[in-house]
């Protein structure tokens, strides 16, 4: 009986002894461990949160705007710059420069909505901005730097020269002043209108003016020459009329170009190489209309 119970006895402390050494080789799960259960509960406590980074934003890229044109624009640096020389110019004012083009440039289209037009009509006179001692400077200050150009134009002969251009891309108020001293661009040589121009000139000169209407402004008839090869005929003398001596000293000299419906046997029997008024009867048939007015000091 006492062998049975000392036995069960030490059963039962064995079989509490082998579990215990179990219990005991079991590894301990870490408490840096994540958790399946809660996540955040084994989180270490010394763990610092990482700081947030600031979101880099992208600098735009600078936008043009598209309503500037930066070739029409004139810095002031611009105008005290050395400036290539000029050819040489027209040797009196009668002489056709559009004779040698064959036909008047028109010039580049018009930037819709660029510049207001206003209702007052531009006009030229010999003094002011258009005196003898002006400046590109003032051509500046009177139209905006960004509407004068100084750029090439045509000199005759196929010879480019330089010289200020008003309002280069609008054919209607386009204008052209040419310099004594073009590496100053100063004093006045040489304003031209031409091509579609709708500026008006000393004596209410104007393009596509005819002969009679030209004899009405000078008040007398007045003499010009035959027609080139381009069909071009050119002031040779204002006959002592209102538009020889313009007030400001400045002289004026015009171009003509024969109608285009003119026959070719109408236009050859008024050569180039003769003189005629503007009152013959065979200058009149061939409907010539002003087609370049130049205004020089």
């Amino acid at each position: 009986m006492y062998r049975r119970l000392i036995e069960v006895a030490l059963l039962t402390g064995l079989s509490i002894a082998t579990a215990g050494t179990l219990l005991a080789q079991q590894p301990q799960q870490s408490s840096a461990q994540p958790s399946i259960i809660n996540d955040g509960a084994d989180t270490p406590a010394s763990a610092q949160p990482a700081k947030p980074q600031r979101k880099q934003t992208a600098v735009p890229a600078f936008e043009h705007d598209p309503d500037l044109d930066a070739s029409d624009q004139l810095a002031p640096s611009q105008m005290i710059q050395p400036m290539p020389g000029a050819v040489d110019e027209p040797s009196h004012v009668g002489h056709s420069r559009a004779a040698n083009r064959g036909t008047d440039a028109l010039g580049e289209p018009r930037a819709a909505g660029r510049i207001t037009r206003t209702a007052t009509p531009y006009v030229v006179t010999c003094s002011g901005v258009f005196g003898r001692d002006s400046s590109q400077i003032q051509l500046a200050k009177a139209f905006q730097s960004r509407n004068v150009t100084f750029t090439q134009v045509d000199g005759g002969a196929g010879a480019k020269t330089m010289a200020s251009v008003v309002f280069a891309k609008d054919p209607k108020r386009r204008l052209e002043v040419w310099w004594s001293r073009p590496t100053n661009r100063s004093d006045t040589h040489l304003i031209v209108i031409n091509g579609m121009s709708e500026w008006t000139a000393p004596g209410e000169l104007r393009l596509g003016l005819t002969l009679a209407e030209l004899e009405q402004l000078n008040g007398t008839p007045f003499k010009l020459s035959g027609f080139d090869k381009n069909n071009v005929a050119t002031l040779s003398n204002w006959n002592g009329g209102t538009l020889a001596s313009p007030a400001g000293g400045c002289k004026i000299g015009i171009s003509l170009r024969a109608a285009s419906t003119a026959s070719a046997s109408a236009i050859g029997a008024l050569p180039v190489d003769r003189e005629f008024t503007s009152a013959d009867v065979a200058l009149r048939a061939v409907n010539p209309t002003v087609s370049e007015i130049l205004v020089a000091y």
